[in-house]
């Protein structure tokens, strides 16, 4: 049986390890938060995609009690661990990679701000070009995504581009010293050793939870598949090295 404290632990530990990839995970999420603040609602509709146990959801929720923040993936795990620790968020499991996806949702208004971090670049070039036009579909004239991951630009920028990643890289050497927390696979290997998650473990291998396919870890494969799906304005709002919040603003 999971309980509420375990859940709470084991995203704590989630979270630094998450931190040895991004120093600064916690001033890229101020900053996002500010951002969907600025954007002009007391109590914003906010999607979080590909959410995973729901890290951002809940500082948002923190920082923006009258806002309705949806916490959206499809890794039946993270959701679990998501539900345990933070009953009040009404996590929803679904793949953004099957079309249809915001029907699911049930909407009763436009959505005003649209939030992932470090989770779309999972997805293949052709599904993240779909999965943004639909997202445009559900957004309100003027709303937001805002998206917070690393993003190369080797292919219109190269020497920029391994600027990016020397500084970042800089950064990680001098707040960690060479004493990096657990990674990405050690914090899953825990975990799915845990046997308080063996049934969540086994759902994942029917629901999509999977990363197939190519990444789409280049700046310019989001900006055109923003731009194609009708988002009248596509920037970077904040950045350091290759970690950057990229904003597009709905057509």
């Amino acid at each position: 049986m999971l309980t509420h404290d375990a859940a709470r632990e084991w995203i704590a530990r989630w979270d630094r390890q998450q931190e040895g990839y991004l120093p600064d995970r916690e001033e890229r999420f101020k900053v996002l938060i500010d951002a969907v603040e600025a954007a002009g609602r007391p109590d914003p509709l906010v999607l979080d995609l590909g959410c995973g146990p729901g890290s951002l959801s809940a500082r948002l929720v923190d920082r923006l009690p009258k806002a309705t923040v949806i916490p959206v993936d499809a890794d039946p795990l993270l959701i679990g661990l998501g539900r345990a620790a933070y009953p009040e968020l009404p996590f929803v499991s679904l793949d953004l990679r099957t079309p249809g996806w915001t029907a699911s949702l049930a909407l009763d208004r436009p959505v005003d701000v649209a939030v992932s971090t470090t989770a779309l670049h999972w997805i293949s070039e052709p599904d993240l070009r779909r999965v943004y036009a639909e997202l445009a579909s559900v957004l309100r004239p003027g709303g937001l995504l805002l998206n917070g991951d690393h993003f190369d630009s080797d292919d219109a920028t190269p020497a920029l581009s391994r600027l990016e990643r020397a500084v970042h890289d800089r950064e990680t050497e001098r707040v960690f010293a060479g004493k990096e927390p657990e990674d990405w696979r050690t914090w899953w290997d825990a975990i799915t050793a845990d046997p308080d998650f063996a049934e969540l473990d086994a759902a994942r291998t029917t629901a999509g939870a999977d990363h197939h396919g190519s990444e789409s870890h280049l700046l310019s494969q989001h900006v055109t598949a923003l731009r194609e799906a009708g988002f009248a304005e596509v920037g970077t709002l904040w950045q350091r090295g290759n970690n950057r919040l990229l904003c597009a603003v709905r057509g």
